[in-house]
Protein backbone atom coordinates (compact mmCIF):
# COMPACT_ATOMS: atom_id res chain seq x y z
CA UNK A 1 0.00 0.00 0.00
CA UNK A 2 2.86 2.28 0.83
CA UNK A 3 4.13 1.52 -2.63
CA UNK A 4 1.23 2.50 -4.63
CA UNK A 5 0.77 5.68 -2.45
CA UNK A 6 4.49 6.63 -3.41
CA UNK A 7 3.67 6.29 -7.00
CA UNK A 8 0.36 8.34 -6.68
CA UNK A 9 2.08 11.63 -4.92
CA UNK A 10 5.27 11.30 -7.90
CA UNK A 11 2.19 11.71 -10.23
CA UNK A 12 0.27 14.15 -8.42
CA UNK A 13 3.62 15.93 -8.35
CA UNK A 14 4.58 16.35 -11.96
CA UNK A 15 2.70 19.28 -13.26
CA UNK A 16 4.20 21.19 -10.14
CA UNK A 17 7.60 19.92 -11.31
CA UNK A 18 7.10 20.87 -14.53
CA UNK A 19 5.81 24.73 -13.77
CA UNK A 20 9.04 24.59 -12.58
CA UNK A 21 11.19 23.68 -15.12
CA UNK A 22 10.28 20.53 -15.33
CA UNK A 23 9.52 18.70 -18.29
CA UNK A 24 7.44 16.33 -20.15
CA UNK A 25 9.33 14.56 -22.90
CA UNK A 26 6.76 16.36 -25.33
CA UNK A 27 7.77 19.44 -24.25
CA UNK A 28 11.41 18.96 -24.07
CA UNK A 29 11.66 18.16 -27.75
CA UNK A 30 9.47 21.68 -28.29
CA UNK A 31 12.97 24.11 -27.84
CA UNK A 32 15.20 21.17 -30.00
CA UNK A 33 12.58 21.76 -32.85
CA UNK A 34 11.92 25.34 -32.85
CA UNK A 35 15.70 27.12 -32.20
CA UNK A 36 16.63 26.80 -35.27
CA UNK A 37 13.70 29.42 -36.35
CA UNK A 38 13.95 31.55 -34.11
CA UNK A 39 17.48 32.44 -36.10
CA UNK A 40 14.82 33.61 -39.03
CA UNK A 41 14.79 37.05 -36.21
CA UNK A 42 18.60 37.61 -36.94
CA UNK A 43 18.74 35.94 -40.85
CA UNK A 44 16.12 39.09 -41.90
CA UNK A 45 17.14 42.14 -40.56
CA UNK A 46 20.66 40.95 -41.72
CA UNK A 47 19.20 40.85 -45.10
CA UNK A 48 17.58 44.12 -44.75
CA UNK A 49 19.97 46.06 -43.77
CA UNK A 50 22.63 44.42 -46.58
CA UNK A 51 20.33 45.28 -49.24
CA UNK A 52 19.64 48.92 -48.61
CA UNK A 53 23.29 49.29 -47.88
CA UNK A 54 23.92 47.75 -51.31
CA UNK A 55 21.17 48.67 -53.38
CA UNK A 56 21.82 52.54 -51.92
CA UNK A 57 24.85 52.26 -53.50
CA UNK A 58 24.08 50.93 -57.28
CA UNK A 59 20.69 52.85 -57.53
CA UNK A 60 20.76 55.57 -60.35
CA UNK A 61 17.26 56.95 -58.93
CA UNK A 62 13.83 56.46 -59.59
CA UNK A 63 10.83 57.92 -60.84
CA UNK A 64 7.94 58.84 -58.32
CA UNK A 65 4.32 60.03 -59.61
CA UNK A 66 5.83 60.93 -62.92
CA UNK A 67 9.22 62.74 -61.18
CA UNK A 68 12.54 61.76 -61.94
CA UNK A 69 14.22 61.80 -58.45
CA UNK A 70 18.20 61.76 -58.99
CA UNK A 71 20.77 60.82 -57.77
CA UNK A 72 19.43 58.69 -54.98
CA UNK A 73 20.77 59.64 -51.64
CA UNK A 74 20.32 57.84 -48.26
CA UNK A 75 20.62 60.79 -46.24
CA UNK A 76 17.66 62.25 -47.69
CA UNK A 77 15.38 59.67 -49.49
CA UNK A 78 13.64 56.81 -47.67
CA UNK A 79 14.53 53.40 -48.10
CA UNK A 80 11.40 52.62 -50.08
CA UNK A 81 12.73 54.33 -52.76
CA UNK A 82 14.84 51.37 -53.85
CA UNK A 83 11.72 49.64 -54.51
CA UNK A 84 11.09 52.05 -57.82
CA UNK A 85 13.26 52.20 -60.47
CA UNK A 86 15.34 49.62 -61.37
CA UNK A 87 16.47 48.39 -57.92
CA UNK A 88 12.47 47.79 -57.18
CA UNK A 89 12.67 44.07 -57.82
CA UNK A 90 15.52 43.55 -55.41
CA UNK A 91 14.70 45.81 -53.00
CA UNK A 92 10.68 44.52 -52.87
CA UNK A 93 11.80 41.06 -52.71
CA UNK A 94 13.91 41.90 -49.88
CA UNK A 95 11.00 43.43 -48.12
CA UNK A 96 8.81 40.46 -48.50
CA UNK A 97 11.60 38.21 -47.57
CA UNK A 98 12.82 39.78 -44.84
CA UNK A 99 9.16 40.18 -43.24
CA UNK A 100 8.84 36.18 -44.04
CA UNK A 101 12.23 34.92 -42.00
CA UNK A 102 11.55 37.61 -39.74
CA UNK A 103 7.71 36.28 -39.00
CA UNK A 104 9.28 32.64 -38.72
CA UNK A 105 12.13 33.75 -36.34
CA UNK A 106 8.93 35.08 -34.15
CA UNK A 107 7.54 31.94 -34.17
CA UNK A 108 10.50 29.98 -33.01
CA UNK A 109 11.64 32.28 -30.86
CA UNK A 110 7.96 32.37 -28.58
CA UNK A 111 7.38 28.89 -28.89
CA UNK A 112 10.59 27.70 -27.73
CA UNK A 113 10.31 30.00 -24.47
CA UNK A 114 8.59 26.57 -22.74
CA UNK A 115 8.07 28.61 -19.50
CA UNK A 116 5.15 31.00 -20.54
CA UNK A 117 2.00 29.76 -20.68
CA UNK A 118 -0.08 28.92 -24.41
CA UNK A 119 -1.83 32.71 -24.04
CA UNK A 120 1.42 34.57 -23.22
CA UNK A 121 3.49 32.60 -25.89
CA UNK A 122 0.57 33.64 -28.74
CA UNK A 123 0.21 37.01 -27.64
CA UNK A 124 4.07 38.08 -27.73
CA UNK A 125 3.90 35.94 -31.14
CA UNK A 126 0.90 37.77 -32.59
CA UNK A 127 2.02 41.09 -31.38
CA UNK A 128 6.00 41.11 -32.75
CA UNK A 129 4.86 39.49 -35.79
CA UNK A 130 2.94 42.73 -36.55
CA UNK A 131 6.13 44.56 -37.50
CA UNK A 132 7.24 42.02 -40.03
CA UNK A 133 3.77 41.93 -41.46
CA UNK A 134 4.58 45.27 -42.16
CA UNK A 135 7.63 44.58 -44.23
CA UNK A 136 5.59 42.23 -46.15
CA UNK A 137 3.09 44.87 -46.64
CA UNK A 138 5.76 47.74 -48.23
CA UNK A 139 6.84 45.14 -50.59
CA UNK A 140 3.72 44.58 -52.31
CA UNK A 141 2.37 48.30 -52.34
CA UNK A 142 5.39 50.29 -53.37
CA UNK A 143 6.02 53.99 -51.95
CA UNK A 144 3.61 55.12 -54.62
CA UNK A 145 0.86 53.02 -53.26
CA UNK A 146 1.48 55.78 -49.94
CA UNK A 147 -1.60 54.70 -47.67
CA UNK A 148 -0.89 51.04 -48.25
CA UNK A 149 2.38 51.31 -48.22
CA UNK A 150 2.78 53.91 -45.03
CA UNK A 151 0.39 51.81 -43.33
CA UNK A 152 2.96 48.56 -43.74
CA UNK A 153 5.73 51.25 -42.54
CA UNK A 154 3.77 52.18 -39.08
CA UNK A 155 3.65 48.57 -38.77
CA UNK A 156 6.35 47.79 -39.45
CA UNK A 157 8.00 50.50 -37.00
CA UNK A 158 5.53 52.28 -34.74
CA UNK A 159 3.95 48.51 -33.86
CA UNK A 160 7.04 47.91 -31.55
CA UNK A 161 6.46 50.33 -29.32
CA UNK A 162 3.91 48.95 -27.22
CA UNK A 163 4.78 45.62 -28.59
CA UNK A 164 8.46 45.96 -26.43
CA UNK A 165 6.31 47.09 -23.31
CA UNK A 166 3.89 44.17 -22.99
CA UNK A 167 7.05 41.30 -24.13
CA UNK A 168 9.66 43.27 -21.83
CA UNK A 169 6.97 42.79 -18.97
CA UNK A 170 6.34 39.02 -20.01
CA UNK A 171 9.73 38.28 -20.43
CA UNK A 172 10.98 40.19 -16.82
CA UNK A 173 8.90 36.46 -15.44
CA UNK A 174 11.55 34.78 -16.32
CA UNK A 175 14.73 34.14 -14.77
CA UNK A 176 16.22 33.49 -17.95
CA UNK A 177 15.25 36.30 -19.50
CA UNK A 178 14.61 38.89 -17.35
CA UNK A 179 17.90 40.88 -17.87
CA UNK A 180 16.99 41.22 -21.62
CA UNK A 181 13.17 41.82 -20.75
CA UNK A 182 14.16 44.90 -18.74
CA UNK A 183 16.49 46.15 -21.74
CA UNK A 184 13.08 45.86 -23.80
CA UNK A 185 11.33 47.81 -21.79
CA UNK A 186 14.19 50.51 -22.36
CA UNK A 187 13.92 49.93 -26.14
CA UNK A 188 10.14 50.83 -26.52
CA UNK A 189 10.45 54.87 -25.01
CA UNK A 190 14.01 54.61 -27.94
CA UNK A 191 11.66 53.57 -30.49
CA UNK A 192 9.09 55.79 -29.63
CA UNK A 193 11.68 58.66 -29.71
CA UNK A 194 12.61 57.66 -33.41
CA UNK A 195 9.56 57.13 -34.52
CA UNK A 196 8.86 61.09 -33.57
CA UNK A 197 12.22 62.19 -35.12
CA UNK A 198 11.69 60.50 -38.46
CA UNK A 199 8.51 62.34 -39.08
CA UNK A 200 9.37 65.41 -37.52
CA UNK A 201 11.90 65.52 -40.49
CA UNK A 202 10.26 63.98 -42.72
CA UNK A 203 7.64 65.78 -45.41
CA UNK A 204 5.53 63.97 -47.29
CA UNK A 205 6.23 65.49 -50.91
CA UNK A 206 8.38 64.40 -53.83
CA UNK A 207 10.28 68.04 -53.23
CA UNK A 208 10.45 67.28 -49.72
CA UNK A 209 12.08 63.83 -49.79
CA UNK A 210 14.73 65.01 -52.42
CA UNK A 211 16.25 67.52 -49.01
CA UNK A 212 16.78 67.45 -45.54
CA UNK A 213 17.73 63.70 -43.36
CA UNK A 214 14.51 61.62 -43.13
CA UNK A 215 16.57 59.06 -45.27
CA UNK A 216 18.97 59.15 -42.20
CA UNK A 217 16.44 59.16 -39.60
CA UNK A 218 14.53 56.67 -41.33
CA UNK A 219 17.61 54.37 -41.41
CA UNK A 220 18.50 54.77 -37.82
CA UNK A 221 14.46 54.08 -36.92
CA UNK A 222 14.95 50.75 -39.05
CA UNK A 223 18.49 49.29 -37.47
CA UNK A 224 17.05 49.91 -34.08
CA UNK A 225 14.01 47.84 -34.14
CA UNK A 226 15.39 45.29 -36.01
CA UNK A 227 18.38 45.32 -33.56
CA UNK A 228 16.39 44.46 -30.55
CA UNK A 229 14.53 41.57 -33.19
CA UNK A 230 18.13 40.28 -33.91
CA UNK A 231 19.09 40.37 -30.18
CA UNK A 232 16.08 38.54 -29.73
CA UNK A 233 16.07 35.51 -31.69
CA UNK A 234 19.82 35.36 -31.09
CA UNK A 235 19.14 34.76 -27.27
CA UNK A 236 16.70 32.95 -27.79
CA UNK A 237 18.68 30.30 -29.87
CA UNK A 238 21.21 30.16 -27.83
CA UNK A 239 19.22 29.54 -24.77
CA UNK A 240 17.10 26.82 -26.32
CA UNK A 241 20.62 25.46 -27.65
CA UNK A 242 21.64 25.34 -23.62
CA UNK A 243 18.81 23.74 -22.57
CA UNK A 244 19.15 20.72 -25.57
CA UNK A 245 22.73 20.61 -24.82
CA UNK A 246 21.74 20.18 -20.87
CA UNK A 247 19.43 17.36 -21.46
CA UNK A 248 21.66 15.64 -24.19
Amino acid sequence: MNTISHHSNDHATTPALSGEGFTTPAAQAAPSATRWLALGAVVGPVLFTLAWLILGELSPGYTAWGIRIAPYSPISQPISGLGLGPTAPFMNAAFVLTGLLTLVGVVGIFQGIREMGALARWSCTVLLALAPLGMVVDGIFTLESFLPHTAGFLLATASPVPTFVVIGLLLRRIPRFRRFGTWLLLGSPLTLALVVLYFLTFSPTVAGIQTGVAGLTERLLAVEVHAWLVALGALAFRRASRSVALRG
